[in-house]
């Protein structure tokens, strides 16, 4: 499958739960935030490329969209932001320094400013977030090993790509 291509619709006919790698959250992130989740999905068979102009006709309907739905003063109202304001709050990050990512986007679509095209597979999940006000990420699953965790960072650890 090539995100940005075809039917946009269909999506989802290539998602999977992988079975074969577990996604845990540290017992004391889950009792910090109780409720925490984070669901694992496998996309098969994507080849990461520039994004089509069919998908930029897309992304423009969602800019739109968004456009339609969200003023600048309207977004700290809306419940799924204001569920990410609170929860950076309470792990320290400011959220009117550091925005809950998919309040940024919206905010940048509100402000006139372009959501910024990196590839297809970036683009698609912007993109998702910004429709459904929920944050998502997507690794290559060629590059993890083992397992996954969700827990809090140790002192000095840093972040690689």
């Amino acid at each position: 499958m090539t995100i940005g291509k075809g039917d946009m619709t269909d999506w989802w006919q290539c998602v999977t739960i992988d079975a074969e790698m577990t996604l845990e959250i540290e017992p004391s992130l889950s009792e910090r935030f109780p409720g925490l989740q984070a669901i694992k999905a496998h996309v098969d068979d994507v080849r990461v490329e520039k994004s089509s102009v069919e998908f930029q006709q897309f992304k423009e309907g969602i800019c739109q969209e968004a456009k339609r739905k969200y003023t600048l003063d309207s977004l700290k109202d809306v419940s799924i932001f204001r569920c990410y304001r609170d929860f950076f709050w309470k792990v320290g990050i400011d959220p009117t320094k550091i925005r809950p990512a998919a309040e940024a986007l919206v905010r940048r679509i509100l402000a006139g400013k372009p959501i910024p095209l990196i590839n297809n597979v970036v683009d698609s999940y912007n993109l998702a977030s910004i429709k459904t006000e929920v944050a998502l990420a997507a690794f290559n699953r060629d590059e993890l090993k083992g397992n996954l965790l969700m827990r809090t960072a140790k002192r000095g650890e840093l972040f690689s790509e």
